[in-house]
């Protein structure tokens, strides 16, 4: 795992050496282990290495024999072996044993086809002296983050904003899309990012620079057209055997390999079969938390004794003060996933006993775990029994006279459930997953929303929901949420808490291969009765202690909502109320009010506000303070 970042002029002007390693210095926690620099006239490449895999001669920036071809990467090639062999086969010639050199020789193979043929996850950035012109690619799902700034003359790309920061400061106007996309969905979702002249490049793309200009290409999607007829007991079989080659290939590694383990059912089913593909025991990491509700360890404990794992168990009670700093400083732009929190605990704690570790991210996404899809099933359940107009006439105008009765016990608070049933599927899925559009609107200023003009966050997710080559409802915002909250929440989320901590954290449940298989199963196999994983947990449950499987999902979370009635108060009521004129003064105010009250429980949007108001006061500040900020986080 490692830190990558470059320049390349295509105006003939020179690069200056300084900056790119000033670029790289900033990508010290993704690299501690070594930095590697090519310099050309008008070129620049940068590495920050975290050794995994050929220790000693996996030096990046890697290039091909005659030095045509130029490769800095981030992440894990995991069919690079049988690649190499291919490639071999053909006549190339190896100098390191190292996934790195396979790039090379692929692409001088294959050419742009290259980053279809590769399994695992990865950020590239590919130097072709011969064609002069640079090419970006990131992994299917987006496991490896990539940010460029582009114009006529110039290319500057990095793995994190920081890195694009540091060569060009005056890079930071504010996106007001963008923002508005962030108090919507509480992230930004690709290819912006919170400044208006740095985007990033989308999962399963790549993009070509050169004078001419640039040139985006997909190389992959989902698809959940072919869906195939098999018995419960061969689907079963088939999910159960995919996992298992997924974890087995993601289990090479030269340095100390573990898994996290929170106790749920995907990060046990992952650590399970890693015991059995494994000739010692598995090393897994569990964090719990002093709040007993938040805490899933008793299980983690039970899982790991089942699979004779050793077990490593912190408990923690998180320093907000100091996290929530340290947080925004690596996430580089608003990130109000308060998830984080946790995932960068148990990414510390397993740093002490391992280098990479094994995660169960992507389970719901894939095997449809998370509650709203049930919610969502059922809505569409009563949907369909309403005729259209029935739904236009009565239970539209019945929602918008309905109200909201905050405080209520929840089966009286049904203005929003009618406003869902008023709606299409996909507006009613919609609506279940974002910042309402009430309150979004009472949140931004009116300077802001005149800005905004007419700009509508929520268009770019009905055009993934449209992409989807399905009519299964389930199947269309399956698709949506891995496109969208799975990239750019998920996948950002756990990338930045592990490389936080110098941590490669591997997902088997975000293998393609699975995912192009779950993806053919039928939904029924999936969400049935109102649980999610059916077949999933099918296929696992014989690797798991008996009973594991029947208890309620159990969320990874943190109580930021006690937070604000308590640690955190006097700090957030400080920092929230700040003068921008971005943001309302009097919504805000009654947001906190009912908060504090207990009349409603607001903490997802203020904790997404209290995190944008950090990060205005972090990049407020000097530019000095940017790379400063290190060596007081090194501490914590």
């Amino acid at each position: 795992m490692c830190g990558i970042c470059g320049i390349a002029k295509f105006d003939g002007a020179g690069v200056r050496q300084e900056i790119v390693r000033r670029m790289a210095d900033t990508l010290w926690h993704r690299g501690p282990d070594d930095a590697g620099y090519h310099f050309e006239p008008s070129l620049g490449l940068g590495h920050r290495r975290l050794s995994i895999i050929d220790l000693d001669s996996g030096h990046q920036p890697l290039a091909n024999e005659d030095e045509s071809i130029w490769v800095v990467f981030n992440g894990e090639i995991y069919n690079y072996l049988e690649l190499r062999s291919q490639l071999e086969g053909k006549g190339h010639r190896f100098r390191t044993r190292s996934d790195t050199e396979v790039i090379v020789h692929l692409y001088e193979e294959v050419g742009e086809d290259c980053f279809a043929r590769l399994r695992g996850m990865f950020a590239i950035a590919l130097w072709d002296r011969t064609r002069q012109q640079v090419l970006l690619a990131r992994d299917r799902i987006g496991k490896k983050p990539l940010f460029y700034f582009h114009d006529h003359s110039q290319l500057i790309f990095g793995s994190e904003l920081k890195a694009i920061l540091a060569a060009r400061p005056d890079l930071d106007r504010l996106d007001l899309t963008a923002l508005a996309d962030y108090f919507t969905f509480l992230y930004i979702p690709a290819p912006k990012s919170i400044y208006q002249d740095i985007r990033k490049v989308p999962a399963a793309h790549y993009m070509v620079f050169s004078e001419r200009g640039v040139r985006h290409q997909a190389y992959w999607d989902l698809r959940f057209d072919e869906v195939e007829n098999r018995s419960e007991d061969q689907w079963a079989e088939s999910i159960g055997n995919s996992l298992s080659e997924a974890v087995s290939v993601r289990l090479m590694s030269e340095v100390p390999l573990g898994a996290f383990l929170s106790g749920g059912v995907d990060s046990s089913a992952v650590a399970a079969c890693m015991a059995r593909l494994m000739d010692r025991p598995v090393t897994t990491c569990a964090v719990g938390f002093e709040e007993e509700s938040y805490s899933e360890v008793r299980y983690a404990r039970e899982a790991a004794r089942h699979i004779g794992a050793n077990y490593r168990q912190t408990i923690v009670r998180p320093d907000a003060t100091a996290i929530v700093e340290r947080l925004v400083w690596h996430y580089d732009e608003p990130f109000a996933d308060s998830s984080a929190v946790p995932t960068y605990y148990v990414s510390k704690a397993a740093r002490e006993h391992v280098t990479v570790a094994l995660s169960g991210d992507g389970g719901d996404e894939t095997f449809a775990g998370y509650k709203r899809y049930a919610y969502d099933a059922a809505d569409n359940r009563i949907r369909a029994l309403l005729p259209l107009g029935f739904r236009s006439s009565i239970v539209r105008p019945l929602a918008n006279s309905y109200p909201p009765l905050e405080g209520a016990p929840r089966v009286l608070r049904g203005k929003a459930f009618l406003q869902r049933l008023s709606q299409d599927p996909l507006e009613g899925y919609l609506a279940r997953i974002t910042t309402p559009i009430t309150l979004r609107e009472s949140l931004l200023s009116n300077d802001l929303k005149r800005q905004l003009q007419d700009y509508d966050p929520l268009e770019q997710f009905r055009e993934h929901y449209r992409r989807a080559d399905t009519n299964d409802l389930l199947s269309r915002i399956q698709y949506l949420d891995v496109k969208t909250y799975l990239t750019d929440d998920i996948c950002v989320k756990v990338d930045r808490a592990g490389m936080a901590v110098s941590l490669e954290v591997r997902a088997p449940l975000l293998d393609h291969k699975l995912m192009e298989l779950a993806a053919r199963m039928p939904s029924h196999l999936k969400l049935r009765r109102g649980a999610g994983k059916y077949i999933f947990k099918k296929s696992v449950e014989r690797l798991l202690p008996p009973g594991f499987l029947d208890r309620p999902k159990q969320g990874f979370a943190v109580p930021v909502a006690e937070w604000f009635r308590g640690e955190l108060r006097d700090w957030a009521r400080d920092t929230l109320f700040a003068a921008d004129g971005l943001l309302d003064h009097e919504c805000l105010q009654l947001l906190w009010d009912r908060h504090q009250s207990r009349t409603q429980d607001h903490s997802a949007i203020l904790w997404g506000i209290f995190m944008f108001r950090q990060w205005q006061r972090q990049v407020s500040a000097s530019s000095d303070a940017r790379t400063g900020l290190k060596n007081s986080f090194a501490r914590l």
